[in-house]
């Protein structure tokens, strides 16, 4: 019985560490941190998105979801140290060697974001769908350049 249960153990432990899933195990944590505030923002946009695809918009939901992208897009910025480019990261080198070119990304996307808030504020589906659109095509663009599929 316990030959069978070690076993079983040392089974499930060695599926666990195939599952691909690394820590941030550096002081601080500050690829986690950064990766969750990212997905902090992503839970604010994709019900956006999920609306406006599903031709569901209603402008007294999507406006606070607007406004809490507009309060978290900061949070992961701060997290991209030099030190960072270890796994979990998925970011690539190119946010350090390109760094002028990933802060214009990131000013994009600050900017994106601003327009996506006003038109939220105007209640115009076409205008949000328009702002929604952009910032978008900002993520994406930064993901291209910047993240490791």
């Amino acid at each position: 019985m316990s030959r069978l249960l070690v076993s079983s153990l040392l089974a499930l432990l060695t599926l666990t560490a195939c599952n691909g899933v690394v820590e941030d195990t550096r002081p601080g944590q500050p690829v986690k941190h950064r990766q969750d505030a990212f997905k902090a923002m992503l839970r604010s946009f994709e019900p956006m998105g999920v609306m406006l695809r599903e031709k569901q918009y209603n402008a007294d939901k999507f406006a606070p979801l607007a406004a809490e992208l507009v309060a978290r897009r900061d949070a992961p910025w701060t997290y991209f140290t030099a030190d960072t480019l270890y796994p979990p990261t998925k970011a690539k080198a190119e946010v350090w060697s390109r760094a002028d070119a990933f802060e214009g990304e990131r000013q994009l996307f600050f900017t994106a974001t601003d327009a996506l808030l006003a038109a939220a504020g105007t209640g115009d589906l076409a205008q949000v769908q328009a702002a929604y659109d952009k910032v978008y095509d900002s993520c994406k663009s930064c993901h291209r350049d910047f993240k490791v599929k």
